[in-house]
Formats: structure tokens, sequence, C-alpha cells
């Protein structure tokens, strides 16, 4: 056999390597998406998508990135809102992107001043919180039209598709509950009243039970997914918190297992780590960032993203040795983190 037939013979064997998924981050004060090589743990790419992006969730197909955009002025802990500019509704929208090339494709009708949202399995609905007009809207992808609005509590945030696609959960701020709605009917099916100012849902990969981040009551609710009964509460402690408010738990993400769930604590500036079986918070990261919200989470399970809004960066989280181990500048105010595949 002729040595360079070898050559070619192993080269051909050899593994074929695999790029690490992007990153991608919402940037609420700046208008874009900040593009995230996580290799190189750096920012490659700015995408303008238009006015107060924070919201992101990608496509079933991998190929389209949604994010909510609002024309409501940015409020927030020492703002007087009543000198506030009024509201641009014609920039209230989900934009539509194509992540080979970050053009903005489209923009969809979302209700007014839509902040989170969620996508079904088939890529086919959005279910968006309105903050200001207290509802759920229910987007047509296909037509990019809103189909249908349902009423929820005041300043609805976080929203969640049941995994089995029967309801979908919407967080309420102001009436510290979450709304479970029938998505045949498009109906409340139950309302549970959660600690206060419930931020974010999210539910365990077979629904049975669903996690809800209060970020004035320091606490994680568990709620049976099913029946939208408390099973329990997880108290998040002051642990390694720097600032006067201490823990304000915000953004949420289960482990791939589902045996661990991490806590951004906003303003605490920390992340809880909590052990689902035994309920109980077992490692807290401190010093990742001003106000950790939005997270992301390798595939591998070994490295954790939080978006920091008020320091505009993203912290890069070694969870094997639980430390911090880089800050990715970004642009102005990340919000929302979502990994490419």
């Amino acid at each position: 056999m002729r040595p360079g037939l070898v050559v070619l013979v192993c080269a051909l064997a050899a593994p074929l390597a695999h790029a690490a998924p992007t990153l991608y981050v919402s940037c609420e004060d700046e208008g874009a998406i900040g593009v995230i090589d996580t290799v190189a743990q750096a920012v490659t790419a700015t995408w303008p998508v238009g006015k107060r992006p924070r919201g992101l969730r990608l496509g079933p197909d991998g190929k389209h990135l949604y994010v909510a955009l609002s024309g409501s002025p940015k409020g927030g802990p020492g703002v007087d809102e009543s000198k506030l500019p009024p509201p641009d509704r014609d920039a209230d929208g989900i934009g539509e992107l194509d992540v080979a090339t970050g053009k903005r494709l489209r923009i969809l009708s979302s209700g007014e001043d839509p902040e989170s949202f969620d996508i079904t399995r088939d890529g086919h609905t959005l279910y968006v919180s309105n903050e200001e007009t207290a509802q759920a809207s229910i987007v047509d992808v296909a037509t990019g039209k809103v189909r249908g609005r349902v009423a929820v509590g005041g300043e609805p945030e976080g929203v969640r598709l049941r995994p089995d696609g029967k309801q979908v959960w919407v967080t309420s701020e102001a009436d510290n509950a979450v709304f479970a709605i029938d998505t045949a009917t498009n109906k409340v099916a139950t309302r549970l009243t959660v600690p206060p100012r419930p931020r974010v849902v999210l539910f365990a990969p077979n629904g049975a039970v669903a996690y809800v981040s209060s970020e004035n009551g320091a606490a994680v609710t568990l709620v049976n997914g099913k029946s939208v009964q408390p099973l329990g509460t997880i108290h998040i402690g002051n642990e390694g918190v720097t600032g006067p408010l201490g823990a304000r738990p915000m953004g949420l993400i289960l482990s791939a297992d589902a045996k661990t769930l991490y806590v951004g604590n906003g303003r605490g500036g920390t992340i809880s780590v909590v052990d689902t079986a035994s309920r109980k918070v077992t490692r807290t990261i401190a010093q990742v960032g001003a106000r950790p919200w939005g997270l992301a989470l390798s595939a591998d399970g070994k490295t954790l993203y939080s978006a920091n809004g008020p320091s505009n960066d993203v912290s890069v989280i070694d969870l094997v040795a639980g430390k911090i181990v880089k800050k990715i500048a970004t642009c102005r105010g990340p919000w929302g983190l979502e990994l490419g595949r």
C-alpha cells in the first residue's frame, strides 16, 4: 500500500470536530443582539433589531431567532415614570432573525409592550406576555398576526409552555400569581398565588413539576405541573450577597437531568445552586455580576452563562470549579440569553 494512501485513510477515519454553539444575548439598551463565540468567549457580531429587545427564543428549526421588542420607555427602580416619554407602539413586536446572516426578516405582531414569550414545538404559535395591558397574546407565526388575547394579572412577565403543550403558564408581577392557560380553549384554567413579584416559570422536562422564581419573596415555588397546586418552597438566602436588598431570584435554568436548578439572584449578584431532590441550596456562586438575570447552560452542563444588565457583560461560570472564569463585555443592557444549536 502506498504511504500516501495510508495517510488518506487515517485522515478520513479521524473524528470530525464540531463547532461550539453560538450564544445570543439581547441588549435592551442598545436595540441589538450580541453574538458570542463560546470558544473565543468574545462578541463577534452585533445585530440591530429594534427597540428594547428582551425575551429571546430560538425557533425549533434552529434557523430563526425570535426576540421581543418594545416601544415602551424603560422604567425600573429609581425612575420617575411620570416623566418618561410616550410609548412608540409601532416599535412593539416579535422580531424574527435569520441566524445565518443576522438579518431581521420581519416583525410579527405581538400586542403592546411584549416582554417574554414561548414558542410551540412545531414553531407555529407564540405566546407573549404584554406587560402594559395585563394580557397574553397568541401569535400565529405563519401570518405574523395576533389571533387571540387572554386577560391575566397585572404586569405579566414569564411565559412557559408545559412540555405537553396543553397549557401555557404566565407569571404576574403585580398580582403575585401564576395563570395557567388552556391552549385548546385559550382560557385561564387555574390561578395560583405565589410569593411576591414572580418572574420566571420553568418546567421539568416531564412536566410534572414547575419552578417559579419570586424576586421580592426571595424564594422559588415548586408547583405540580398538572394540578397547578404548590408542592413546596425553596428559600434563597443571602450568602455571598453584597447589595443591601439581598437575594432577588429571577432567572432559572435546569440541568439536562433536572437534578440541579440554577437561580440568578438579580441585584443580589449571586447564583444559587439547588438540589431538586432535597430542595436545598447546596452552593452559592458569589460576585457573578450586576443583576444576573438571563441564564444559559452548555449542553455538557459544565458551563453556565449569566446576562448582567447594569454592568454590560455576560459571566462565564465554570460549574465544576464553582467560579467565574470570564466576564465578556457585550452591547449595552444584556437581558436574555439563548444558546444556538
